[in-house]
């Protein structure tokens, strides 16, 4: 009689199942050790590259001791994920106006997430759910339940503040790969070319790319607005400078 294969853990499930004991020996090593380097391998070299077998070589070590501390590839890159999220600064308390605190760490989200370009695209394919990044949700979930915010529009509110930065940042990490001229120019005069089907788009396409910063800001700031024009009415939240950012 076969027996059914065990189907693969999903991504996350690192933060879900209890630690693997490791080796009796005090070991070469940790966790931590393995984070950093896997980190840095993906910066260097993106996802695509990421193995247990480079990563072992990077560490100078078999690529079964990193068994004891990690159990696939996918823990590695849930680890580092959420590394990269504590590298966010978080304030140590809220200020008196809700929208400073979520322009503050829509910025400095960003800031973090275009240090680590193979970050961005990963944060919609797996569960944020280390500490690092928990320590982040709660700070915009405090923000906006200050603000007003409960039950549904409370988690609405904060998937489009946390999308707009990684979504953002995915974008402007693609474009700056390789030289943004050359892709623009040539999706520039593709839509000259069909101007017939794409008449807005060739009218308005923004050839030269513009300010990645300002267009960021411009964003965050009809973000802010509309969620500035659904609180209750007990409380406008206005100030901050997501206000008047430009």
């Amino acid at each position: 009689m076969s027996t059914k294969p065990t189907p693969p853990a999903p991504p996350g499930d690192v933060w879900f199942r209890p630690a693997a004991a490791g080796p009796r020996n005090k070991p070469r090593l940790s966790r931590e050790k393995i984070v950093d380097a896997a980190v840095a391998l993906l910066d260097e070299a993106g996802v695509q590259h990421l193995s247990m077998r480079n990563l072992a070589e990077r560490l100078q070590a078999h690529a079964t001791s990193l068994y004891w501390h990690v159990a696939t590839k996918d823990d590695v890159v849930d680890l580092a994920l959420d590394a990269v999220f504590g590298e966010v600064r978080l304030p140590d308390g809220h200020s008196p106006a809700w929208r400073d605190d979520i322009a503050a760490f829509m910025t400095e989200l960003r800031r973090v997430l275009l240090r680590h370009p193979w970050a961005a695209p990963l944060t919609n394919s797996r569960p944020l759910a280390g500490p690092n990044a928990l320590a982040c949700s709660e700070f915009v979930y405090a923000s906006l339940v200050t603000a007003g915010f409960t039950g549904p529009a409370l988690s609405a509110a904060a998937s489009v503040i946390t999308t707009h930065v990684t979504g953002s940042a995915a974008a402007e990490t693609v474009w700056h790969h390789h030289d943004e001229t050359a892709p623009r120019t040539a999706v520039h005069d593709h839509l000259q070319r069909h101007a017939g089907q794409y008449p807005t788009l060739a009218r308005h396409f923004p050839v030269s790319g513009g300010d990645w910063d300002a267009h960021f800001t411009r964003g965050a700031h009809f973000l802010l607005d509309g969620l500035t024009a659904n609180l209750p009415a007990r409380d406008a939240g206005q100030g901050g400078p997501g206000e008047g950012a430009e």
